[in-house]
Parts: structure tokens; sequence; C-alpha cells
């Protein structure tokens, strides 16, 4: 497995000076922005995909470097009821599934999108619970009239260029947890599977071992950061919490950088689980971490990683 970085929170860095820091602290891979919530403040895909003196000099920052560009980021939501922004999100993914394509990246990390309630919504509407009866009509129509038909014909222009779609599960979005992962595989298809994020796993309760054993195959990246739930709030009002982020203490949980929500024990263990279940690549450190600057949050998930990750195959043997 290799160390890497989803490199959004350093656009202040002209992106040479960016995987010219990454490198000198350990980072062995990057994942690059081109749209959605993120931004494309290192990337802008439809600059890229008409210039090939462009894409070329892009290409060789990351040959000079000696960091590999492991995955394109691209976080908006396709299926959003408000119809330009829907269009904005559609349009910047499929640039950014053609743009991998031509720089030969096999995959695209986003998210599901959630859709409104109905053809008249504003605003996307995340169900999370069965009764009154009307949420399962919300869901039936978020799944079936939505979701399923747009992921469908973008898998399939995935597919034609070779590139596989990641999901990150996380809430918000109708795929966020195991279940909508595999649900939303089974119905169209394994050019779909996981961006795991343990992070957004965490504090909905899932067992994240127990999670990526059921993923086994269709984990296509890993997002490498935790998250520290504070007892005190949870016990006294759970752990769906709309507290602002910034606001931590009162907060039932917040983003931590590897290492600090749980300890090396857990993150062995969640290394260990993605070889058993087949993952061998890249760890790509997402900071979010409210309580640290970037630059110590991220050395300090490198710090972590190294000594959790596993990078020899088993058969290496010490002495060849």
């Amino acid at each position: 497995m290799k160390i890497g970085m989803l490199t959004v929170p350093l656009y202040a860095l002209p992106l040479g000076k960016a995987l010219e820091y990454l490198a000198g602290i350990g980072v062995q891979a990057v994942e690059i922005g081109t749209g959605g919530y993120p931004g494309n403040g290192h990337c802008k895909p439809a600059e890229l995909l008409h210039d090939a003196n462009r894409r070329k000099e892009f290409a060789a920052l990351f040959e000079n470097s000696g960091i590999e560009l492991n995955a394109l980021s691209c976080h908006g939501n396709p299926v959003h009821p408000n119809r330009e922004f829907a269009e904005k999100s559609h349009r910047e993914l499929i640039d950014t599934i053609h743009l991998a394509q031509q720089l030969n990246v096999k995959k695209v990390i986003t998210f599901s999108g959630c859709p409104g309630d109905s053809p008249n919504a504003t605003y996307p509407n995340w169900v999370t619970c069965p009764w009154p009866d009307e949420f399962l009509k919300i869901l039936d129509y978020q799944w079936n009239d939505c979701l399923l038909p747009y992921w469908e014909k973008a898998s399939r222009e995935a597919k034609s260029c070779g590139v596989k779609i990641a999901f990150e599960m996380h809430p918000g979005f109708c795929v966020y947890n195991t279940a909508s992962m595999l649900r939303i595989r089974r119905e169209i298809g394994d050019t779909l599977g996981a961006n795991f994020d343990p992070s957004h796993l965490i504090w909905q309760g899932n067992d994240i071992v127990d999670s990526i054993r059921e993923l086994r195959g269709a984990i296509y990246h890993v997002h490498a950061k935790d998250c520290a739930l504070e007892p005190s709030n949870v016990a006294r009002k759970g752990v769906l919490d709309t507290i602002p982020y910034h606001e931590e203490f009162d907060r039932s949980w917040i983003f931590r950088t590897v290492g600090y929500g749980h300890g090396q024990d857990f993150w062995k263990k969640v290394v260990s689980a993605l070889r058993v279940s087949g993952y061998d690549d890249v760890l790509s450190i997402e900071h979010e971490d409210s309580l640290m600057s970037v630059r110590e949050g991220v050395e300090k998930a490198v710090a972590s990683l190294r000594d959790a990750v596993i990078s020899e195959p088993p058969a290496a043997m010490w002495w060849a």
C-alpha cells in the first residue's frame, strides 16, 4: 500500500510546490480535486481536455516529483433537484472521467448525490427513517426515478473510458453506508464501487473492520481520516448532529487526523482488513481536522500511517 493525500487543503500552493512538499514528508501518491464541493484549485478538466500541451505539462509535474497521480476527485451532486446545480455537477463529472482516461488514471472519486422528495423539490432530502410512510415513498422516487437511471448512464460512460467510479459513502447522500453501496452495485454493476472513508462510518456506529469485510472486492479507494465521538454529547443528543463543525465543544463527533480519534491498534487492524479483503492501493489522507493546521494534521497522519501500512507483498523476504 502507498500513503497518499487529497490535495484540496493545499490549494494555496501551486500544484508543483504542493507535490514538492508532499514528496518531502513521504507522500507517495495524490488524489486531485477537479470540481464539485471541494473545487478544482489544482486541476481544471475542461481546460486540460482541450489542450494536449497543458495536459503534458500537468502530467510532467507528477513525473518530476516522483508522486503518482492515483485518482481524480469530483464530489458534486448530479441528481440535485436544482437543475442548474445538477447539470454543473454532471458536466464536471463527465469532464473528469474523460480527463482520467487521457491521463491514464483508473478511478474517479465522487458522491452518489441525493435528489429531492419529488420533481418539484428545491433542495435534496436525505431520508433517515422508514416512518411516516411518506419517507419510503420518497426513497422509492429517489432511487428508481433519479439515482439508478442517472448512474446507469454515467457508469456506461465511465466503463467506455476504462474508469471506475468510487462513491464516498457520505451521510446526506443516497449511498452512505455498506448496505446502500452494495445495493447500487447490485442494480448497476461493478463499474461502481466504494471510496471507503472510515470517518463517516465511525459516527454512524459501524464496525469498520466488519464493514471492510462486507465490501470485499467493492473497495476502489480509501480516505484516511479519523473521527472522535464526545461521549457526553452523544449521551445527551445522539449522533445526528447539526451543530456547525467549528463548534467542536458542543458537537457529538468531529473529524480528526489519523491517530487522533483511534489509536495505532485500530489503524493497523483497518490496514490488515483492507489487505485481507483484496485492497492494496493508496490510503489517501483527507485533512478535515478542525483542531490542527493542515501541515500538522497531514504530517501526523503520514507518521501514523507509515507505522500501520503494509508495503511489501506477502512473498517478500527480508533477505531478498
